[in-house]
Order: C-alpha cells, then structure tokens, then sequence
C-alpha cells in the first residue's frame, strides 16, 4: 500500500509541476484542515514567535494567529496579503502599487515610501527566511500552515528591521503521510482562484510537497477620457505561483529544501484625479470606481518574476540542536501607470478633467536586477532543567538596481527622464537568548543581538536626448546629467527582558522591555529632484505587560496588552507635496501608547467566536520639521504653516489608525451526512491621515468591511469535499484608503463587493 502511496504521488507532482510551467491553475490553497471533531474546548495554539515551537499562552510576547476557517475567508476572492489588514490587533497593511509592494503598520509603525529600496519597520518572514524587500512581501498566500503577528521589537532573534514588530508565515512542510487538496472558486468580473497542493512520502526518509496557485481576474474598469475611450481596459491580472519542498529526515538528522517562484501580470492599482471633493474628505458625487479618465490607460502595466530558494539543516544531539538556514531571493519588477489619474492639463485650456490637472505624471519603476542572499547559524540547547539558551550568527547581503522612468504623456508616453539606482547592503550580526526558570511558577528570558549594517548608494540621472539614437538606444550610455553618491554605515545592540508569571493553571502575567533599531536608508529618486536624502538609524525602547488566560472551563481565551514605546530619530519619508519624489528625515522623538485585547470563546457547541480590539495613540515631537505642501485652493491645510510649510509636530502617524477592531462569528451544524457551516467577519479601523502633515481632504474616513462565507462539507471514504458561497465587503463600502497629492486630489480606493463560489476536496 506504500508503495502505490509513493507512487500515486510521484506521478501527481510530477502532473502539478507540469501544470504549473504549462500555465494551469493548480492553485495552492490556505491551510486548509479536515473539519475538526465537534469539541468544547479551544484547541492548543502553537507557535514559533521565539524560534522554537511553544504554546501561545505561555509565549511572553503579543502574538497573534491566523488559520484554519480565519485563513480561508479572509483569503477569499482571490485577495492578495493585504487580506490581513484590520484583521489582528494593532496590523494594517496598504499599498499604492495594488498586489505588489504591500507596507506594514503594527502599532501605528511604518513607513509609507514608495520607493523600490524602501526600508520598514515591520519585517516579514516566510519560512524562517527574511524578506527584506516590499516587491518580495507581496509574495502570494496560500498553502499556509499558520501567520503569526508579533507586536513590539523583535530584533533580538529576528534580525534586521523590527522595531515595530514582525509578520511570520509558514508554509506546510512535507510529511510522510499522503495529504493534498484542490480548490476552485469563481466570482465577481470573471475572477478564478485555483489552489492545490500534494505531498507524501517519496522513500522511507524522504518527503516531498507541491503546492500551486492560479488567481485571474479580467480587466472590468472603463477609460471615458476623451479621446482614448475604452471598455474593461484595467483592473486586470493573471498571478501565478508555486512551491516545491523535499523534506529529508534521518535519526537526529533533517534537511528542508524549498524553491518557490511566482509570476504576476497586471494593472497597477488605479489612480482618479479629484475624486476627493474639496473640504471635505468624501468622494465627489457620482464617483464610480469601474470608470477612469487617464490618457494613458493603454500603456499602463505591471509584471513582477521573483523566485527563491532555502535550505534548512538540522541536527540534534546531545542536549542541543544546530541549524543552518541558507536563503537566495531575488525579484525584478515593472509598474508604470497615470499618476495624476486624469488627462490633459490646465496649459491646455479645457482639455483637461476630471477637475484641474496642473500638469500630467506619468511614471515607472523597475527593478531589472535584485538579489538576496541570508544566512543563519544558530545553536539551541535542549536541556532538562532550569536553563536553556539560544546563540547564533546572522549575514545579509542584498543587491538592488532600480530604474525610474518619466514620460511625457502629450507626446504618446515619450521618455523624458531617466534614473539608474544602484544599493548594495550587507549586514552581519551575533545574538543570544537566555531563559531560566526561577520557579514552577515565574520564567525570565534576556536577549541580546549585535547588528552591523553597512549600505552604499549610487543614483544616477541621464539626459534623455529627443532621438535615442543618439546614444545607441542605450540610456546608459547617454550624456550624464547628474550623479549623486551616499554611503550609511551604523552598528547597534538590541536587548529585551521578559518575565512570565503562572498566575493559575490557566492564567499567565508577563512583562517585557525591549530595544532594537532600523538600519540607516537612502533615497535617490531624482528622476524630477537633484536631492539625495539619507535618513539616521532609529532606534525604538518598548514596554509592555499583558496577561494570557483561559477561562469557563477551556471555552474562551482573553489576552489583553498594554504598551508604550519611545522612538528616537524615527525615520519618515515626505512623499510628494510638491513633486512626484520622497524625501527622507529623521524625527526627534515619536512616543506611542495602547493596549490590544486578543479573545476566543465557543459560545456553543455549534457556535464559535473571536473578537480583537487595539488602541493606538502616536504622536511626533519634533517643532523642526517643515513639511512642504501642495499650495491649492482644493486642499485644507489644518497644520500650522510657516513660509508655505507644515509644521507636523503633535501630529499622529500616517497610515496609523487609533481603532483597529475585528469580529468573526463561525456556526456549523451537523446536516445529512455533512456539516453545514456559515463563517461571518468584521472589520473596522478607524480614521488616519495619508500623509506626515494633516489635511481634511486627506484624512482617510473610517473603514467597515463585512466579510460572509456558508457552505456544506462532507467526507466519502479518502476524500473530503466542500462547496461554499462568500462575499468580501458585503455592503460594497467604496472610500478613498490612499491619496497621492502633488498634483490634485487624486485617491486611490478599496476593493468593491466580491461574490463568489467555491468547490474544495481534500484527499488522504
């Protein structure tokens, strides 16, 4: 019978892989377990927040989970990462790309830098590998075993970049055991999700899992500038990934390959000039987001390769355990899209709308060459008693080329400007975590991490000549118009001190401080600046204390945290105002407050429920900096100004909502010879601004989104089945999330009500 196992599962990866080069749909889907045994008690959760498996209540950090059910509607529509946003305490995530570049927020924390070499301070980790760039966050979701958030500073154990706290997936590794799954689902402007995933043993020792995903969608949005009409001509793309993992296990021996590579095709996400009415912050009477106006709709694009590869080693023995975890990423990215989200301009006369277009932006970023190697040596002790220890050595060393295009949108897109950046990072690091256990009662942890990073920069803008000929179609080899060099080099010690305390068998207390810092950045885009800016490290000093507890009896769990943290020389990014640039510097000081709440309960054997609520208040200190503003009778300035500037001191963050809010309510109920089952969620956050300085039109307004999926499942022999209807943003809520301002009032908005259906069958 193992034998016709290994067999039957040779045959289905080498069919998925075929699939997935031949461009079919095998789509990996989320996690997705057999439905559980009805039970009245919350299952364990277990997860890795501190590098080794733990159960989360007794894990002196706050840290969130996300799987099973949770996972599978959010992830629904075919949503890409940013599914997450508002979905745990303290976690937003946006992004003005649309399904690539996602930013990060955890307790009002970030960095809104659209740049392709931009730094964040949340950092995102997929299989115990760093992704440090933003195009390799927007890595697709699917096949996943389990998400963990984990709020505050994390850089003793995780390295680079975590002053705000870290996102963590993992993938579900290969077993022995012969497992897979497909799905299905089709809905709203002929969108299809396709997920599968197969894995087994292939030897005694060997394992092996595929998992592939396949998410289209067609073009639904029509361009009415005059002109250039043209139906269903963006909000289009056809994503493509998968993942491949050889598992091999021998006595106290392990080693765990994974490559993983995806494609994507596309539309960026679309802009609409004066789509925010004038002193205020609603959208402008009769907007509708299925139409543009951009004459330049037809050149808009984005692709984005990017692929990877890890490889974990581990071995036991003794009382200790050695792992090495190698890791290669490497990305390349095109997006050009109608940055003023209209036509014509005003030195036109009146071909120009909607509104009044100063003048046209059309760009593009590429990112031709990008590689990242890491690797981590880290040795664990096993022992028995009171005291264990973590140490380990950390490398990262990256190197990015970044293109930035102008064009001339009047002349049919011409090129009229051209920047060729160049960063090279490398960074090493020595780190070490100790835990004793003082009683049966009181545990204490302390962290400490040495990290050294060193990054140079060249950014290099050409004179593009009106006949390219001129430099042998080659920009490189045009006329130097301006060089601009930097360099950043800084070394830090991050620590961090936590106590947990068995207040009961059910009851945890715990206490923690932590410090760490963010690597100095520089930004070069000069396509329309000469001004190369560089920003100084941050460093962050977190406090907070919560508690973990089960209660009645195993049928709820509430975890709650209180925080504050300080952050001096936070670095911020001034996007546009005046220009289609960024600017970085540093603030003297950011202080931020709150706490978050973390429940579960089964409210009845056929009932379950979660609910989440954060509280974040953040504020600058700094009465130096001077933001420069768009200088329009179509914008509200509310900050103090001074010679044409805002004075941002006092302000909150952007992208940094006080509330972040979630309810999910799961009823199932035994019907035939199935299960019968309706999952609802929902989402708020609260207001936030887009930008460092504050504007009433640029004040995003609170966000509610609505999320419903119902279906049956049942089980014949080896195989489970499931079919289930959903909708995401139920009540089609449509507002502005995002704004660029340099040139109008242009707003980006959210997701429009999905509706679809689904068709899943496990097998064993």
């Amino acid at each position: 019978m193992k034998a016709m196992k290994r067999s039957t599962l040779a045959t289905l990866i080498n069919a998925t892989l075929f699939s997935a080069v031949a461009g079919t749909s095998f789509s990996s889907a989320a996690e997705d377990a057999p439905a559980a045994e009805k039970s009245n008690q919350l299952e364990v959760i277990q997860v890795t927040a501190r590098k080794r498996v733990e159960n989360a209540q007794e894990v002196p950090v706050a840290v969130s989970a996300l799987q099973g059910d949770k996972l599978d509607a959010y992830s629904s529509a075919g949503m890409d990462i940013r599914f997450m946003n508002a979905k745990i305490p303290s976690l937003s995530i946006e992004s003005s790309y649309g399904r690539t570049f996602p930013r990060f927020y955890v307790r009002g924390l970030g960095n809104t830098d659209f740049d392709l070499n931009a730094s964040q301070p949340v950092s995102l980790v997929v299989d115990d590998v760093v992704q440090e760039s933003a195009i390799l966050k927007g890595f697709p979701v699917f096949d996943v075993e389990r998400v963990e958030v984990l709020r505050g500073p994390q850089g003793t154990l995780f390295g680079r970049n975590t002053p705000a706290g870290l996102v963590k997936f993992d993938s579900v590794k290969p077993s022995q055991e012969f497992d897979g799954f497909s799905s299905v689902s089709y809905g709203t402007n002929n969108s299809i999700d396709f997920r599968g995933a197969v894995g087994g043993g292939l030897t005694e020792n060997l394992s092996a899992r595929v998992s592939v995903l396949w998410q289209g969608k067609d073009d639904y949005i029509d361009n009415r500038a005059p002109g250039f009409e043209q139906d269903d001509i963006l909000g289009g793309y056809t994503d493509r990934a998968a993942r491949i993992q050889f598992l091999y296990e021998k006595d106290d021996f392990s080693a765990l390959l994974n490559y993983h590579v995806r494609n994507m095709e596309g539309t960026p996400i679309p802009f609409y000039a004066n789509a925010i009415q004038a002193g205020s912050n609603e959208l402008v009477d009769g907007f509708d987001a299925d139409v543009v106006y951009h004459d330049a709709a037809a050149r808009e694009f984005q692709v984005v390769d990017s692929q990877g590869a890890s490889l974990k080693l581990e071995y036991d023995f003794a009382n200790h355990t050695l792992t090495s975890i190698t890791g290669w990423e490497s990305a390349e990215v095109n997006s050009r899209g109608d940055i003023d989200g209209g036509y014509g301009a005003a030195f036109l006369g009146d071909y120009q709308g909607p509104g009044v277009i100063p003048f046209p932006s059309e760009s593009e970023s590429g990112l031709p060459d990008h590689n990242q190697y890491t690797q981590e040596l880290r040795l664990s002790s096993n022992f028995a008693g009171d005291f264990n220890y973590q140490t380990g050595l950390f490398y990262f060393d990256e190197s990015v080329t970044i293109e930035n295009f102008g064009y001339d949108t009047l002349a049919g897109g011409s090129l009229n400007g051209y920047v060729n950046q160049q960063q090279d990072t490398k960074a090493w690091a020595v780190f070490g975590s100790v835990d004793y256990t003082v009683s049966d009662d009181l545990k204490l942890t302390a962290g400490l991490r040495y990290s050294d990073d060193d990054k140079d920069f060249v950014a290099v803008r050409k004179f593009v000549p009106a006949d390219l000929s001129e430099c042998n179609f080659d920009l490189m080899q045009c006329e130097t118009d301006i060089i601009r060099t930097e360099d950043a080099s800084d070394d830090h010690i991050s620590w961090d001190l936590s106590a947990s305390y068995k207040l009961t068998d059910d009851m945890n207390l715990y206490g923690r401080i932590a410090n760490t810092f963010r690597a100095p950045s520089i930004q070069g885009r000069i396509t329309f600046s000469d001004e190369l800016t560089k920003a100084d490290s941050e460093t962050v000093t977190s406090y907070e204390t919560g508690i973990k507890s089960d209660v009645l009896d195993g049928r709820g769990r509430v975890n709650a945290t209180i925080f504050y943290y300080t952050m001096n020389d936070q670095q911020l990014t001034a996007v546009g105002g005046t220009a289609n640039t960024t600017r970085l510097l540093n603030a003297d000081k950011t202080t931020g407050y709150g706490f978050e709440l973390d429940t579960e309960w089964v409210l009845t054997d056929e009932l379950n429920a979660t609910f989440n609520l954060s509280y974040n208040n953040t504020e600058l200190k700094d009465d130096t900096i001077a933001i420069a503003v768009p200088n329009r009778s179509t914008l509200t300035i509310t900050d103090p100004m001074v010679d044409g500037n805002a004075i941002i001191d006092g302000n909150s963050l952007p992208h940094a909502p006080e509330w972040i809010s979630n309810l999910t309510l799961r009823y199932s109920k035994e019907l035939g010879d199935g299960e019968f089952f309706t999952y609802a969620d929902v989402s708020y956050r609260s207001e936030i601004n887009y930008f460092l300085y504050e504007s009433v039109e640029f004040e995003g307004k609170a966000l509610t989104e609505v999320g419903l999926r119902s279906g049956y499942a049942w089980a014949d022999g080896d195989y489970e089945y499931q079919v289930a209807v959903f909708a995401r943003n139920l009540f089609d809520k449509q507002q502005s999330i995002g704004a660029i301002d340099f040139n109008n009032n242009t707003a980006m908005v959210n997701e429009g009500r999905f509706v679809g259906a689904e068709f899943k069958v496990n097998f064993f």
